[in-house]
């Protein structure tokens, strides 16, 4: 796909982080719960549909960012959603839990209300490990 581009809300809400081998890499803006997406380049909207290859090289990446969200940062869950209600492009959303998160045990979705911002220094050391990881 020569002309793939991310959605505008995606680059709204998120901190473009490079590639990983079958997907484009993002950082969701609000640091409360370390919270990083993968979109994968294609027009299908559901993860289930894409050819098999695809797919599998999709999950490995999402296997690559849950180890990262563990062993990194320590947190003993990981979420992982495609849901697409509001950004119809596809799009898997990783996201590390802990009993300490602020919305814990309820999912992120109409449960996260905190919000805080990563410094550009943060966004950093976590492209940095994930580079390394």
């Amino acid at each position: 796909m020569t002309d793939f581009t991310l959605h505008p809300q995606l680059l709204v809400d998120c901190h473009p982080l490079g590639r990983l081998s079958a997907s484009h890499l993002l950082l969701h803006r609000n640091a409360a719960v370390p919270w990083l997406i993968l979109v994968p380049e294609t027009d299908l909207t559901n993860l289930l549909d894409l050819p098999i290859p695809q797919r599998d090289a999709v999950l490995d990446d999402c296997r690559r960012i849950s180890d990262y969200l563990t062993t990194a940062l320590g947190c003993p869950k990981v979420n992982v959603a495609w849901i697409g209600n509001l950004v119809p492009q596809l799009h898997v959303h990783v996201i590390g839990r802990s009993p300490t998160d602020p919305c814990w045990p309820k999912p992120v979705w109409g449960h996260l209300t905190e919000v805080r911002e990563y410094t550009s220094a943060e966004v950093d050391a976590i492209r940095a490990g994930l580079a390394s990881n």
